[in-house]
């Protein structure tokens, strides 16, 4: 019987792995090497806190230890192959797990390279098909094999869409390629939006809350003691100052995060007929999706990268949800430049997402700054009633920003429709303007809150199979929303709707 042991490794190729292969032998120690990266903060505690004492040195090796194991036995019983028919996993020593993907499934193919992958010159290979957007809810990882080899892994299980005819659903597709296309690629202008995403005060907010979770586990209680004293001790002078280092600090290190999430960014349509996105300085990363499966784009407008008439892109697509940065076509760059990239990925002449909007009725903006004013004043009265006097002034002071919000966010709803694509705005602190292409609308879901009836608006929801799985078209009229689902998709709503004739 052949152990994994003795199974070669994956070899040069071009076509399907039929025999069994196993994953390459230097995870032995990219693995530990990745994992020590993780387990280096609890490692120093235990050694610094220590004082000498030998039971924690003992517990650092120990730890090292089971993390040179753990990978050992990882890396010996697993193996994976690839037919022409399915991708094939078989990994685990006491619980065994063999998971297996039909190839005609597989709509995406993920390369990614960790600092310690990337000093050994290897990559984790996450073949997803479009189930869940969350590693180990959908398809398999082969971690790791030579990024020789994840590249050619990445042609061959995408290879399939050469043959494929065009989809009756686009028209205006193109043969494939000769050569890769870029599409777009990294400008240093674009860092100037970096500070504008606020990724360094959620870089901040996140080591804050790690260090103050390693701070609890030994009894230590920063952030409670921190408030209760601000609580008792109340000073505008110091909450001034604090927030005041705290955006400096944050403005300070969202250069060097744009920089590392997005260092040699490019946008490429490949021969293959997928578009690639590849990017990443320590930790790289490429992400390829077939265009096929593309059914249309997100511009997505944060707040005050809004205000510096910046955005980013993402893609609506059949195997990539819409959470986390899967789906991101283009960061955070100026407007014009993602127009310019959603025309080119759609393939069309005028970017949809540029068509004029017909406004929402009135009624929508009372509604919209009545949800966002009203929780404040809440907030506020409860205040007045139960905290100490110099708590209730914080949400009063807000109410107003709030109102402006409300009203930026009605300002932001509006709708259209073309040829191919249906159009919807929604939002203000992340407005997202959507082109969904009306032939991937699989159906309909009609929302009326109480509120809405006696308003005389509803929301009409166009579900789809890609991206978020529904794009909302808000607080629009009742007549008009009916009209445009409707007319967006002919027959599939009009055994429903009761037409008056009078």
């Amino acid at each position: 019987m052949t152990t994994p042991a003795d199974l070669p490794a994956a070899p040069e190729f071009t076509e399907p792995l039929a025999e069994w292969h196993r994953l390459h032998v230097r995870m032995l120690i990219v693995r530990p090497l990745n994992e020590g990266i993780a387990m280096l903060v609890p490692i120093a505690v235990l050694l610094v806190t220590g004082n000498g004492e030998k039971w924690r040195l003992f517990a650092s090796g120990v730890t090292v230890a089971l993390i040179l194991a753990f990978s050992y036995f990882i890396w010996r019983t697993t193996k994976y192959r690839i037919t022409d028919d399915q991708v094939e996993l078989h990994t685990g020593l006491l619980t065994r797990k063999q998971l297996a993907v039909p190839r005609d499934r597989i709509r995406t193919v993920d390369l990614t390279s960790k600092p310690g992958h990337r000093v050994f010159g290897l990559s984790a290979v996450r073949i997803g098909t479009g189930q869940q957007d969350a590693p180990g809810t959908d398809g398999l990882t082969l971690d790791a094999v030579t990024s020789e080899e994840a590249e050619r892994l990445r042609v061959l299980l995408l290879q399939k869409t050469v043959a494929r005819p065009a989809s009756p659903d686009e028209p205006h597709a193109e043969p494939v390629l000769a050569e890769s296309e870029v599409i777009s690629q990294l400008d240093l202008k674009w860092l100037k939006f970096a500070p504008l995403s606020l990724s360094g005060l959620v870089a901040i907010g996140a080591v804050f809350g790690i260090l103050s979770n390693y701070a609890d586990d030994l009894g230590l209680h920063p952030v409670q003691d921190l408030w209760e004293w601000l609580f008792e001790h109340p000073s505008f002078t110091l909450l001034g100052v604090f927030a005041i280092a705290l955006v400096v600090a944050g403005l300070v290190l969202s250069v060097p995060l744009y920089i590392l999430q997005f260092w040699n960014y490019r946008l490429t349509r490949e021969p293959d007929g997928t578009l690639r996105v590849q990017r990443g300085l320590l930790t790289t990363r490429s992400v390829s999706v077939e265009e096929q499966r593309l059914r249309g784009v997100d511009i997505q407008e944060p707040l005050l990268v809004r205000a510096g008439k910046g955005a980013k892109l993402a893609a609506v697509t059949t195997g990539l949800g819409s959470k986390g940065e899967s789906n991101l076509l283009l960061p955070p760059a100026p407007l014009s430049v993602a127009h310019q990239v959603s025309q080119d990925v759609l393939k069309v002449a005028d970017d949809p997402t540029l068509r004029k909007l017909r406004k929402h009725p009135f009624a929508a903006l009372r509604r919209s700054v009545i949800r966002h004013v009203v929780p404040w004043v809440v907030i506020a009265i409860g205040l007045a009633i139960f905290a100490p006097s110099w708590a209730w002034p914080i949400p009063v002071a807000i109410i107003p920003f709030a109102a402006l919000v409300g009203w930026d966010n009605y300002r932001s709803l509006g709708n259209a429709l073309d040829d191919r694509y249906l159009v919807t705005r929604n939002n203000s602190l992340v407005r997202s303007t959507v082109a969904l292409q009306r032939t991937g609308i699989i159906g309909w879901r009609i929302q009326r809150s109480f509120f809405q009836r006696r308003s005389g608006l509803m929301t009409i929801g166009a579900t789809t199979a890609a991206g978020a799985g529904v794009y909302h078209v808000t607080d629009v009229g009742e007549s008009d929303g009916l009209a445009l689902a409707d007319e967006a998709v002919p027959d599939l709503l009009r055994p429903f709707l009761v037409r008056d004739d009078g």
